[in-house]
């Protein structure tokens, strides 16, 4: 999926490299996380990975279609039509319900699908909740929602970064665990950007970026 992939970022002081020949790759059906240090440029790896940034060297492949060579209408497309994304701040337009937020994508693309926003809701656990705004949701609900809104076009992988990063522990096991569901329900991949290495050990397969290098990571497995 990524092949030799360097990103740099102009400062004053001159460009600083953040990733540095980065080749990662993604099977149907994976759950796939990724650990390192704060700043270590994980999000940046996962916004290269779904076409919300662009490469300073290197390739992105998505089924063969490289990324760099995609025009920004394309890039959207992709961005709209085959990824998915869930962030640490859930990004719920607060001036829109529920319904309308999860609704979000589709009619972006012009397809709206109120009965699979519907259903996604409801898998999720908000049922009931479709009216409410935003800011009468829970931080965990909030997060329920956007996970829904990350599905509703039908993905092939949804990118999630650091999607219990603002939440208790508690909460976080929850979100945790409805992701693992809904992989094992829908057969799509999941990219996992995450600080909690606990719960990414439980998975069979964890990278580690350091210094811009991302390696396979052993580690230790958590039960």
């Amino acid at each position: 999926m990524a092949e030799k992939v360097r990103k740099d970022y102009a400062t004053p002081e001159g460009p600083i490299s953040v990733l540095r020949g980065v080749d990662f790759s993604l099977s149907e059906v994976e759950m796939v996380f990724i650990v390192g240090r704060s700043g270590s440029g994980k999000s940046t790896l996962l916004h290269l990975l779904g076409g919300l940034d662009r490469v300073s060297e290197g390739r992105i492949f998505f089924r063969g279609n490289d990324l760099s060579l995609m025009n920004e209408k394309e890039l959207a497309s992709y961005r709209n039509r085959k990824v998915g994304f869930v962030f640490q701040f859930f990004h719920l337009l607060p001036e829109l319900t529920l319904l309308e937020n999860v609704l979000l994508p589709t009619l972006m693309a012009r397809t709206p699908d109120p009965d699979r926003a519907r259903q996604l809701i409801r898998r999720v656990g908000l049922t009931g909740r479709e009216k409410h705004f935003p800011a009468e949701l829970s931080g965990g609900e909030q997060q329920r929602a956007a996970i829904a809104r990350s599905l509703v076009n039908q993905p092939e992988v949804v990118f999630c970064d650091e999607p219990t990063g603002n939440l208790d522990d508690e909460t976080a096991e929850t979100v945790f665990g409805l992701l693992t569901e809904l992989r094992e329900e829908s057969g799509l991949a999941f990219v996992i950007v995450t600080h909690d290495e606990r719960t990414a050990y439980r998975f069979e397969k964890v990278y580690r970026l350091h210094e811009g290098i991302l390696t396979r990571d052993r580690g230790i497995r958590v039960d």
